[in-house]
C-alpha cells in the first residue's frame, strides 16, 4: 500500500514558476512508475507528465511539454514536477499518482495510488 500526499501548490502569475512534491509512504514507491494529472472545473482530467521507475525515462503531455519537468528522489520517496513559464490555463488541481507497474503510462488508469490534490492557480 502506498499513500501520496502533495503540496507545493498556490498562486502564480503568468511566467511564474511552482513546484509541486508527491511525498509517498511505502517501500514500493522506488519500484513504481509515477504520473502528474490535473482537472479544472467543468474539464475531464489531463495527463501532465510520467517518468519510470528508475527515474531515467520520461513522458510530458502535449500542453505542457518544454515547460514542465518531472523528476523523482528515490531515495526520499518524493516526486517532483517542476513548473516553468506557468499560463492561466495551467490552473487545475494537480494529483500525482503511483504504481502498481514499473513502467510509466498516461492513462489514469493505469494508476491504483493517488494523492488528494493540491491547487494551482495563475493569473494573468
Amino acid at each position: 500500500q502506498v499513500q501520496l500526499v502533495e503540496s507545493g501548490g498556490g498562486l502564480a502569475q503568468a511566467g511564474g514558476s511552482l513546484r509541486l512534491s508527491c511525498a509517498a509512504s511505502g517501500r514500493t514507491f522506488s519500484t513504481y512508475a509515477m504520473g502528474w494529472f490535473r482537472q479544472a472545473p467543468g474539464k475531464e482530467r489531463e495527463f501532465v507528465a510520467a517518468i519510470n521507475w528508475s527515474g531515467d525515462t520520461t513522458y510530458y503531455g502535449a500542453a505542457v511539454k518544454g515547460r514542465f519537468t518531472i523528476s523523482r528522489d528515490n531515495a526520499k520517496n518524493t516526486g517532483y514536477l517542476q513548473m516553468n513559464s506557468l499560463k492561466p490555463e495551467d490552473t487545475a488541481v494537480y494529483s500525482c499518482a503511483a504504481g502498481p507497474q514499473p513502467r510509466m503510462v498516461s492513462y489514469a488508469r493505469g494508476y491504483n495510488y493517488w494523492g488528494q490534490g493540491t491547487q494551482v492557480t495563475v493569473s494573468s
